[in-house]
């Protein structure tokens, strides 16, 4: 099978800026993208869009922020038959928190046409209330495959109408070991479709599932890039795996940075690494495909919300994670391959921020930086890693500390009621107040930690809703 292969840059786009009105889009969506502030397109919008509205099927390969949320959506929302009340749209995302971020920006974008109904379908939540939302019906359903494996083996879920099929985050669902659950979703969807695949990256596996599925695809690649001017990049030379960690912790303290990403090749390097920082007194946590859900929210929680300042990963974990501000990555190893280099740093920087990227190595490694200098980015001469006496003092604590509330959305709790507690009479500066995050069962407030005991006697008191709930500080 071919591919239309189309190289985009990202330079090309501020010399020549395209505008969404250019496109053949509904009236009320340009009328909306206008109200949202979207006046130009990302390069990867600009590129697969009129392929897109054309009913091609295309493939994508584009990094994480690069706009393709928007690029599908708009294209999606524009064929959809709104009086046809059926799900004509299936989106696949390999994770909850992609699927909830791609519903969220589809319903923005939808604003502007009355009655259109997005259900999301993932795994970590009860099934019940799932069943009953498609019992009403829906246009577009974005989920995780073996969320939707769940429904179809049920019996509660039909995609005999679907016409756009849409994979999001392909590379990283096989990484999941998702394959054999998208080939058994795909018996269930009409041969007659448009298929749509976004990636980061464009493994074989990828290149063979497009073959089997798609009909000659367009494929867009935006080249992967990231500005000298806000990132800073340094490479530290190392020994052994034992000065490695050392380095870390050296470049941790010299830094000290509020958040900071450690990106680790295995799950056991996340625990392990997340370990021995803890050990030393710093505020890290681990991130990778093994943690259960609720293990997941809560230690993304913590992350986003100042209360630890240490995130420790894999690749696959990381991937379509919304995080804001990161002040530092570092490659605890470098990767081999220079795509996921780009990746990961381009994770700091952002929005005109300057951002830091460390990246620590052994001689055996030194082959993954020369293909990173050959592909994607020269490299300057390597940095000395700062001086072992900062290993006499402790790590800066956290900003913020976490306290955690027995009662969520099906106790009828909200943002505003948490933060009206804590703020009523004899209550802590709203400025003391952090991030709020509400799940059904649970709440998490970010308090600065100076004021985490008032805040928590506050909320102990009953003064919740009037309600007595089970609160407590929540620890790294």
């Amino acid at each position: 099978m071919g591919y239309f292969i189309h190289f985009y840059y990202p330079g090309a786009i501020t010399l020549n800026p395209e505008s969404f009105s250019n496109l053949k889009l509904h009236p009320n969506l340009l009328k909306n993208l206008d109200s949202l502030g979207y006046k130009t397109m990302t390069p990867i919008q600009a590129q697969s869009l009129p392929f897109i509205l054309e009913g091609r099927d295309v493939i994508a390969q584009g990094k994480t922020g690069s706009g393709k949320t928007a690029a599908f959506g708009l294209g999606v929302l524009n064929k959809l038959d709104v009086k046809k009340f059926r799900i004509q749209t299936l989106i696949l995302c390999p994770t909850r928190e992609l699927a909830d971020q791609v519903a969220t920006e589809l319903r923005k974008l939808a604003r502007a046409i009355h009655n259109i109904k997005i259900l999301t379908l993932c795994g970590g939540m009860p099934i019940g209330p799932q069943i009953g939302s498609l019992e009403h019906g829906a246009h577009i359903i974005v989920g995780t495959p073996g969320r939707i494996e769940d429904h179809l083996r049920k019996g509660t879920l039909s995609l005999e109408h679907v016409d756009s099929f849409i994979l999001d985050e392909a590379d990283r669902m096989l990484d999941m070991g998702f394959q054999d659950s998208l080939e058994n979703i795909l018996q269930h969807v009409p041969q007659k479709r448009q298929t749509l695949l976004f990636s980061a990256t464009f493994p074989a596996q990828i290149r063979e599932i497009a073959d089997g599925i798609m009909h000659q695809p367009e494929m867009i690649k935006v080249e992967s890039q990231h500005h000298h001017s806000s990132i800073r990049q340094q490479f530290y030379k190392v020994a052994d795996n034992k000065q490695r960690l050392v380095a870390l912790k050296l470049l941790l303290l010299k830094y000290q940075p509020e958040s900071a990403l450690v990106f680790c090749n295995t799950k056991k390097e996340t625990q392990d690494v997340a370990h021995e920082l803890r050990q030393d007194g710093f505020f890290a946590l681990a991130l990778h495909g093994d943690l259960e859900q609720k293990d997941r929210d809560r230690t993304l929680v913590l992350f986003s919300n100042k209360s630890t300042s240490i995130l420790v990963a894999t690749d696959v974990a990381a991937r379509g994670l919304d995080i804001e501000d990161l002040d530092a990555v570092i490659n605890y190893h470098v990767t081999r391959d220079s795509e996921v280099h780009v990746h990961r740093i381009g994770r700091t920087g952002r929005a005109g921020k300057k951002g830091l990227a460390c990246s620590i190595y052994t001689e055996n490694e030194a082959y993954k930086l020369a293909k990173i200098d050959s592909d994607v980015d020269p490299i300057q001469d390597t940095s000395n890693l700062p001086d072992y006496d900062l290993l006499q003092t402790k790590p800066k604590k956290s900003a913020m500390t976490t306290i955690q509330i027995d009662g969520g959305k099906k106790q009828k709790v909200r943002p505003g009621d948490i933060l009206g507690c804590l703020t009523g009479e004899n209550g802590i500066a709203g400025k003391q107040v952090g991030k709020i995050h509400v799940f059904d069962n649970s709440a998490f407030v970010a308090v600065s930690r100076d004021a985490a005991k008032p805040a928590l006697n506050k909320i102990s008191q009953g003064k919740l809703k009037g309600r007595n709930f089970r609160a407590r500080l929540v620890y790294k």
